[in-house]
């Protein structure tokens, strides 16, 4: 999961039973359903927002106490680039101010376990990385780069984090990573001016979706942008319908391959998906053209052009606001969001992701470094910028700079330990995590032909067994 999202390592899994239940995950729904509807403007980014029912996520007014580091140099890799990378980077500054340490940010390839592999074979692996799936975690100690957090990093991650998180960066009950950054993937974005020209509403349910997509059509406009040249993007779709329409259960034993690829609720979903991939005429650009989409230009071109844009809407997480902020949009007013729809009998799915930083040289400034990322002293400065979310109890939701990112927030934290993870970030990289490989290229094979359903799920299923058994 990411924006420049990365994926995963060898494993699904934390070590632990507890991380196993909790490694793959779905927020309230009720709760997101309120967080995301309805939202008024941009806000001043004080108070309730909008009536948000209140701005103080947990008591937390305390500056975090961090050493002085005058003369030490360390350096963090990550994926982030754009204003994901410019934003962390004055987040960097303030521990830069704070310490007297100089931080230099390494811009890191994806997947980043691959990037980083190389660092450590040539002997200058970066002080800290930004990993962004359990999987990466647990490889990442397997292979003896990364080291355990010290007290003070373990002391911030207790205080700050429900247990879920907490989890989710352990393997084999020592706390190696802690969670920085959060995604809730299960929202779509629209173009507010074009449903209100086509009279469209917001669909509740996976049948008026399809609906609305037909009715913005009909006015004039293309109804979804999908940034299909990014796969990741591609199996958060997969992901959002099967949650919904097979439920929590089969998502778990799925994501851990307990069962195939080619089991029906697989064909299930595939088949509720090309009813979208399959109207060519409601993809902007259709099929080869969603191909040659980066996720980026996918959600600017949603919200340019005018009364004639691309396309209406498009679908991904609360992290398409800092896309959308390059245009003329205003988040609120002429750009709005919807809980991606329910499927079937199912509920209002959420997927969440997330990036965890990791130690791979230990130090005193690296120890200092991330115990500084899990306070919320360092996520409050990047939420005021927008475009992020923390799975911080203790960041004040008045920091997230309007209703809809604080609603998003409220209900990411008041989820406690009830959430699934994207499932691609758990499954080993060489299925759920590598460009032109694996799941990423086998739904960007559907895409292109989404009539193939069992031949999608046969090659799933091969690509799936090898990268499992290996």
């Amino acid at each position: 999961m990411r924006s420049t999202l990365g994926t995963s390592g060898t494993s699904g899994t934390s070590g632990t039973p507890r991380a196993l239940r909790t490694a793959a995950v779905a927020l309230v729904v009720g709760s997101l359903a309120l967080a995301v509807t309805s939202c008024g403007g941009g806000g001043d980014g004080k108070g309730s927002g909008g009536g948000d029912g209140g701005s103080t996520a947990s008591a937390s007014t305390s500056t975090l106490k961090l050493p002085k580091l005058d003369g030490a140099s360390i350096s963090v890799a990550a994926v982030w680039t754009g204003d994901e990378q410019k934003n962390f980077k004055q987040v960097l500054g303030e521990f830069e101010k704070r310490t007297g340490a100089k931080v230099t940010f390494v811009p890191a390839q994806d997947p980043i376990i691959n990037f980083l592999g190389s660092k450590v074979a040539g002997g200058a692996p970066p002080d800290v990385a930004m990993l962004p799936q359990p999987g990466a975690i647990k490889q990442a100690v397997e292979k003896k780069w990364a080291k355990p957090l010290g007290a003070d990093a373990r002391a911030q991650i207790a205080k700050n984090y429900s247990k879920g998180w907490q989890d989710l960066g352990k393997v084999d009950g020592k706390q190696y990573a802690a969670y920085y950054k959060a995604a809730n993937k299960s929202l779509v974005w629209y173009n507010a001016k074009v449903f209100q020209n086509a009279g469209a509403k917001e669909p509740k349910t996976w049948k008026e979706f399809l609906a609305t997509a037909q009715a913005v059509y009909d006015s004039g406009v293309t109804p979804v942008s999908v940034g299909g040249a990014d796969g990741w993007t591609l199996t958060d779709w997969f992901e959002n319908i099967y949650l919904s329409q097979a439920g929590p259960e089969k998502y778990d034993q799925l994501a851990k391959h307990r069962i195939k690829w080619t089991d029906p609720s697989v064909k299930d979903a595939l088949t509720t998906l090309a009813q979208l991939f399959g109207k060519k005429q409601f993809i902007a650009g259709g099929p080869d053209g969603a191909l040659q989409t980066a996720f980026p230009k996918s959600v600017e071109q949603t919200f340019t052009g005018g009364a004639q844009p691309k396309a209406a809407m498009v679908y991904e997480g609360d992290f398409a606001q800092v896309n959308i902020e390059q245009t003329k949009a205003r988040i609120g007013t002429d750009a709005k969001v919807f809980p991606f729809p329910a499927v079937g009998s199912g509920q209002a799915p959420v997927v969440s992701g997330g990036d965890a930083a990791v130690i791979l040289k230990d130090s005193k400034a690296a120890q200092a470094l991330v115990t500084f990322l899990a306070s919320p002293d360092a996520a409050t400065i990047q939420a005021k910028l927008g475009g992020y979310l923390s799975p911080n109890k203790n960041v004040d939701f008045s920091a997230y700079p309007n209703a809809v990112q604080r609603r998003i927030a409220r209900s990411l934290v008041g989820s406690g330990d009830d959430f699934r993870f994207d499932m691609s970030d758990q499954a080993p990289q060489a299925f759920g995590g590598t460009p032109g490989k694996g799941e990423w290229k086998d739904l960007q094979d559907f895409l292109k032909n989404p009539k193939d359903i069992a031949g999608t799920q046969h090659n799933l299923e091969v690509d799936a067994a090898k990268a499992f058994k290996d």
